[in-house]
């Protein structure tokens, strides 16, 4: 699929990696896509905030550049992984989206988890930035019965019929969690990003919709806010400021803490 398709020219590349706060090599390989990868998710901070205040979440690389790049703000899956592939494809990978279906338990879900595969080193790679959560942190092999580990967490990929289906656990334990599933062979176009978007964004039913969420991963962590409560309107700001790098203005800081009150 051509970046055009994309817009990937409109990244300013630069200003993208200075934000990540990676300063290493630019190859096109599988040690600068785990580099980048695990960068941008101990840098960018996973959140909902725009959708409880009822803004809409902007997909375009211009729109996703100002408010992750430019403004210090984090986001949710769209955001993070349509952003990290058009850094990805200016440094020269190959990069497949895919929108995949979220289990956590349940199924028959519809297509609304935005991930990627990446080629580097002749292998294809999972990589996402933005699921939150217990996601990936670094990259790992897209084949049946791969494994990785990072800090405390362990990953493992292994196939449902068509799809091939991530599950997340705590190093050490048995117990697993299946995140999502998705077909490789299956193709996803700008408008399909769009639909899901909107769907995970405005849809009633959706717990971006009904949810206060945060979360800052760091190498042994995950620093959440999930419906939290707060006893003043500027406890609740000098938390999301400080853990998460979301300086809103007071009224919007209000709307979030009468939410977070019922």
């Amino acid at each position: 699929m051509t970046t055009d398709l994309w817009d990937t020219g409109k990244l300013d590349l630069d200003a993208y990696l200075a934000r990540v706060g990676h300063g290493g090599p630019r190859t096109p390989d599988a040690r600068t896509l785990r580099a980048v990868h695990l960068a941008h998710v101990r840098a960018i901070p996973f959140e909902n905030l725009d959708v409880v205040l009822g803004r809409d979440i902007l997909l375009d690389v211009g729109s996703l550049q100002d408010k992750l790049v430019t403004r210090g703000r984090g986001g949710y899956c769209h955001e993070h992984n349509l952003l990290f592939a058009a850094a990805l494809e200016q440094l020269g990978f190959t990069v497949t989206r895919h929108l995949a279906r979220i289990r956590l338990g349940r199924g028959h879900l519809p297509r609304s988890h935005a991930t990627l595969t990446v080629v580097a080193d002749g292998c294809t790679w999972l990589a996402d930035v933005g699921f939150g959560g217990d996601g990936l942190v670094e990259p790992m092999p897209f084949e049946d019965g791969a494994t990785m580990e990072s800090g405390p967490w362990h990953w493992r990929l292994g196939r449902d019929g068509d799809f091939m289906v991530l599950h997340a656990s705590e190093t050490g334990s048995a117990e697993e969690t299946a995140l999502y599933a998705l077909r490789p062979d299956e193709p996803h176009y700008p408008a399909d990003f769009a639909v899901a978007n909107f769907y995970v964004s405005r849809n009633p039913r959706s717990p971006f919709v009904n949810h206060v969420l945060a979360q800052r991963t760091t190498p042994d962590a995950r620093i959440r806010l999930q419906d939290d409560t707060y006893a003043t309107p500027d406890e609740l700001a000098h938390r999301l400021t400080e853990e998460f790098g979301a300086d809103l203005p007071p009224e919007d800081v209000k709307t979030l803490f009468d939410r977070l009150r019922g």
